[in-house]
């Protein structure tokens, strides 16, 4: 008994190929006969290799419900629903029920708006996966003693008996589905052989003729690579083709031809010069892989996601499936397979993988408006609670609250057209800097809020505005209530904190980007609104007077003249976190969609270190790359190592000709006939 358990875990472990033997062999290694299983030989099995299906994940709507009360926003809401009715009354009277119904009450409110919006579209996108699902006409396929029957097959006629070899997740199909849900480990690539061979009958292999096959890449496949390597995406090829087919399609595409296959994977068959590197530095620095398997797509993606790469993956057939689930974006081609549909983010509806490039600059579109945004919103958020803090610590003067809502509700009018602003795309992968946009946000802040300050000393407590642009003086009115003096503040905060969003949408300088014309627009009208209120506005109930156009005028320039450092400052804070900062000042390097080279030497250079490296052309901590660092250079080396190699070659080439002329010489063969009939 354990030598026949120990037979079938071989089987479990896939030691046996049992759809490539003798059907005589596959029933001894089962451990069967024509005559069928016993009872408890398939409740023996039943335990070893499992039941005959695939298991399905269900998720709760309930769990998923309160998944949306378990995020930082709820957690605040939830302290606060505590707080009040543990710590809002005392001396004995009874806690604050209504401000605690009120609060449970708008986050069940706000968990149901989001669990709705979240199954609506998770019932869209079932939708849609539904109607791209394939459907196609079955033909009937003859069948004889030995081929293999897959499960769910109908038998159109005739009858048949046959030997179960795989079931469930131990079934091709299985597999796959089975990486997609899973999240284990796959193993290092690692594989048992069993010892010995087998040598099936048959008679020696007869050469009789070669017949070329092409399948030629799609006409704009070759484009859409180059621009993709153009924008700093790092293309792969991971194909179960085999490695010659791999090699040339990557020379077709211009992605290289640095590709290995999938046994360099498991440690064989590696060339010299890659011997010694590790498995993840191979898969991050090669082209490709060829020959290879599902588990390997799936460990290929798993490993460079442990390098903390972005991976995207495509792909359009079941053995895909794994590897487009576990990829941070995976993408389904127009004619996919349902699997490989419902394992990907995005299922492409038109042929061809141009599109992916314009979903690549609009992503990233979106990031630098975002980016943005929130570069602007930090320096905001310190500008007004740093400014009015200075104003009213020094001089006590409290800014009315009504104004500051005046200022929120125009500012807020801008910010909503920042989502259709004109922004230039990264030449080159972005991410979340934290300490940059923290740091331009505080700092920025910090600037507009010493300017406020700078302008309340000079209008309050110095004539230097009266004197020089004759404008009247507001240092009477401040000894009543501050009503000029307040107008007077509030134009100037908000002129500059609606500028500021021109600064901080550019990498460049700001008045050399062309903004949105709609957040032009918007800009404009917030701020001839706001100066209206400034010269006319008398509102007793804001605290505001009127100050008249020649104020305004002397506070459109004060913010003008200050608003040209605002540049000079992003610049001064990218250079000293990074040391890059003037490369955008000087150079204007900006990716336009236009520009598909954008950056391209560069990354020629890289590319050729990383190659010659990885070859063993030469060490990595060569001299050579310091004394040369122009992609021309290292390409002029590589071109004479080309050369050498072919004329080696060609000597080879003319070496065994002579030997065969001899031989034919010798042997008193005709060689022109030879030569007729054969061609090398």
């Amino acid at each position: 008994m354990g030598d026949k358990n120990e037979v079938l875990e071989a089987v479990v472990k896939e030691t046996v190929d049992l759809e490539n033997i003798p059907i005589e062999e596959v029933l001894e290694n089962l451990r069967c006969s024509k005559e069928g299983l016993t009872t408890e030989a398939a409740e023996e099995r039943l335990t070893i290799f499992g039941h005959n299906k695939l298991e399905e994940k269900k998720e709760s709507k309930f769990f998923k419900f309160l998944g949306f009360m378990w995020n930082p926003l709820s957690w605040v809401m939830e302290a606060a629903a505590i707080m009040a009715i543990a710590l809002a009354n005392g001396g004995g009277k009874p806690p604050d029920w209504q401000d605690f119904v009120g609060i449970i009450t708008l986050l069940i409110i706000n968990s149901t708006i989001s669990f709705i919006e979240e199954n609506n579209a998770g019932n869209a996108a079932a939708a849609l996966m539904a109607r791209l699902a394939p459907k196609a006409k079955s033909l009937p396929v003859t069948k004889g003693p030995g081929d293999g029957v897959y499960s769910g097959s109908t038998c159109k006629q005739g009858e048949i008996e046959a030997v179960v070899i795989a079931t469930g997740v131990h079934t091709f199909f299985g597999k796959a589905a089975h990486l997609v849900d899973t999240t284990n480990q796959v193993g290092h690539f690692q594989k048992e052989v069993p010892d010995g061979r087998k040598e099936s009958s048959g008679g020696p292999w007869q050469f009789i003729g070669l017949m070329p096959l092409f399948d030629p890449p799609r006409h704009d496949s070759a484009e859409t690579i180059r621009r993709a390597l153009n924008l700093g995406v790092n293309v792969k090829m991971i194909t179960g083709d085999q490695l010659a087919i791999g090699k040339e399609t990557g020379r077709r595409l211009g992605m290289g031809t640095n590709m290995y296959p999938s046994s360099a994977l498991l440690g064989q068959d590696k060339d010299e010069s890659i011997a010694a590197l590790p498995v993840d530095e191979l898969i991050e620095k090669a082209d490709g892989f060829a020959g290879v398997f599902p588990e390997h797509k799936y460990e290929i993606v798993k490993r460079l996601q442990a390098r903390k790469h972005i991976c995207g993956m495509t792909g359009d057939g079941v053995n895909d499936a794994p590897a487009l689930k576990k990829a941070d974006i995976g993408i389904a081609v127009a004619d996919a397979t349902d699997a490989a549909r419902s394992a990907s983010d995005i299922v492409l509806t038109e042929p061809g993988l141009s599109v992916i490039i314009s979903a690549v600059l609009t992503s990233r579109a979106i990031f630098q408006r975002m980016k943005n945004y929130t570069i602007y919103a930090v320096s905001i958020t310190i500008r007004i609670v740093l400014g009015f803090m200075l104003l009213a610590l020094i001089w006590k003067f409290d800014f009315p609250p009504f104004m500051v809502l005046i200022i929120a509700i125009l500012n807020d009018g801008t910010i909503m057209t920042i989502s259709k602003d004109r922004v230039k795309p990264s030449p080159l992968p972005d991410s979340w800097k934290l300490a940059e946009i923290f740091t331009t946000g505080v700092v920025l802040g910090g600037y507009l809020a010493v300017m406020t300050v700078i302008f309340f000393w000079a209008a309050y407590k110095t004539d230097f505005f009266p004197r020089i642009f004759g404008v009247p003086t507001l240092e009477k009115t401040a000894h009543d209530d501050y009503r000029k003096l307040a107008s007077a503040v509030y134009l100037q905060v908000s002129i500059i904190s609606q500028a500021l969003i021109f600064v901080t949408r550019s990498r460049s300088w700001s008045f050399v980007e062309r903004p949105g014309l709609l957040l032009v627009v918007a800009f404009v009208v917030a701020q001839l609104i706001a100066t209206l209120i400034a010269v006319y506005a008398n509102w007793s109930f804001a605290a505001i007077e009127g100050i008249g156009w020649g104020w305004a005028g002397v506070i459109w320039l004060y913010n003008l003249i200050f608003y040209f450092p605002l540049d000079l400052i992003k610049f001064f804070i990218r250079y000293a976190l990074s040391g890059r900062a003037w490369d955008l000042v000087i150079e204007q390097r900006i990716a336009f969609t236009r520009q598909k080279d954008f950056g391209k030497e560069q990354r020629e250079l890289q590319w050729a270190h990383a190659q010659r490296t990885l070859h063993g052309l030469q060490a990595p901590d060569t001299k050579m790359f310091t004394e040369r660092t122009h992609f021309t250079e290292l390409n002029q080396m590589a071109e004479e190592a080309k050369r050498r190699a072919e004329i080696a070659r060609l000597r080879e080439l003319h070496t065994l000709k002579g030997h065969v002329e001899s031989v034919v010489r010798l042997k008193n063969l005709d060689i022109d006939t030879i030569q007729q009939s054969y061609t090398v």
